[in-house]
């Protein structure tokens, strides 16, 4: 029997430029954008024999397309890893790619892994429709097909009808109950642009990201440099046609991407031959209303705090996922010892994009980065996730 949990480290992160819907990536199956961030990952642990990864955990939050039948098992054959290295795909919603590194950790301070392979992967652009069996043989007449992109298809009508709330109108909902205005919205939103921008510009992602071979997309495709708080507030809402302040513009868009992570124990550190990262600390998870979903993260950053015995005045970088300005800005209300200027300072997913099984690995890598680069310090990354949850990892250095 383990005696003691293990220290958990993060030895490296990668992660593809995020493509936007129908753009760069999307003529990338989501099993090749998944074994392209595996391979780039082991590449770059040259002193690590690739049979002595232990698992591959992906989040991937669709499933109903190319990356069927398990797409970390697929991302482990096409990267040409070892046949004997397995492969397991999880899913969270929107916090894919984070469970995937929460389980990756988990295995590992248990002692059930040494070395782990965690990440996820999102191909939105490649989602496909689908067509549910018909009740009896040969029907007469039309059948419905669903788009798989995003929201909910099939639903149980049994399900309570607010919990089925569209995500857009969620965040409006979110908006009425802490008087969010546009304004701050919109203002949040450029933000986020000018932060990804200036950040790409300094070379502050050049550690982290991976372009693919053969395909035109150096950075972030979504991002939008010559942005201005006139072009948002020409958007129109587009959940609410009355008094609506939700828009394409200080929403995430559609994305596609993939990211990966490297976790090990000590054993497994001493295989790579380098330095950590970071170190994980804590983890949480949640649950909320569904319809109020994006405020989920709001427990459960507190509960991963806890754990880690932290609190806000020692988080020195958050990587707060930005499903929606009103979303993020409803979180931050609830976070009144927060210090909003330390979250997301290289931008955000409204102008980095939401590849959802990806996202979660994403901004775990990234505040390992930052942790790094920095020398020291306490971060968080966290997810609201639709359906009401939401999910946080504490990780130092």
């Amino acid at each position: 029997m383990n005696d003691r949990i293990r220290d958990v480290y993060i030895v490296d992160a990668v992660r593809t430029p995020v493509g936007k819907y129908g753009g760069a990536l999307a003529a990338v199956r989501p099993d090749d954008l998944a074994a392209h961030v595996v391979r780039a990952l082991v590449r770059r642990t040259p002193d690590l024999d690739p049979a002595r990864i232990d698992d591959v955990v992906l989040g991937n939050a669709n499933g109903a397309g190319e990356e069927n039948r398990n797409v970390a098992r697929m991302a482990v054959l096409l990267a040409g890893l070892p046949v004997t290295v397995p492969g397991a795909t999880v899913n969270r919603l929107c916090a894919s790619g984070l469970e995937a590194v929460v389980q990756a950790y988990r295995a590992i301070a248990l002692d059930d892994a040494s070395v782990v392979v965690a990440g996820g992967v999102e191909s939105m652009s490649r989602a496909p429709w689908v067509m549910p069996k018909p009740e009896r043989a040969f029907p007469v007449g039309d059948q419905r097909m669903y788009s798989t992109t995003l929201g909910w298809r099939m639903t149980n009508p049994a399900m309570e009808p607010r919990w089925t709330t569209s995500l857009g109108e969620g965040a409006e909902l979110i908006a009425d109950r802490h008087g969010i205005t546009r304004e701050q919205q919109d203002a949040f939103a450029l933000a986020s642009h000018e932060k990804a921008a200036r950040a790409w510009k300094e070379g502050a992602y050049d550690a982290e990201v991976v372009p693919l071979p053969g395909v035109g997309l150096p950075r972030d495709e979504t991002i939008r440099d010559a942005t201005s708080p006139e072009a948002l507030a020409r958007l129109k809402p587009v959940f609410r046609t009355e008094g609506g302040t939700v828009t394409a513009g200080n929403s995430s868009p559609l994305n596609d991407g993939a990211a990966a992570l490297l976790l090990v124990d000590e054993e497994g550190l001493r295989l790579t031959g380098r330095e950590p990262l970071a170190r994980v600390r804590a983890s949480a998870v949640t649950g909320i209303e569904p319809d109020l979903f994006g405020l989920g993260p709001v427990e459960a950053v507190r509960r991963a705090l806890a754990k880690a015995g932290r609190g806000f005045g020692d988080v020195t970088h958050f990587e707060l996922n930005e499903a929606f300005a009103a979303q993020a800005l409803g979180c931050f209300a609830k976070w009144p010892d927060l210090d909003p200027g330390i979250v997301n300072a290289r931008g955000g997913a409204i102008a980095i994009g939401h590849p959802l099984g990806c996202s979660g690995a994403r901004l775990a890598g990234s505040v390992a980065h930052q942790l790094a680069a920095a020398g020291s310090g306490t971060g968080l990354a966290a997810l609201c996730i639709g359906v009401g949850q939401g999910q946080a990892l504490v990780l130092e250095r």
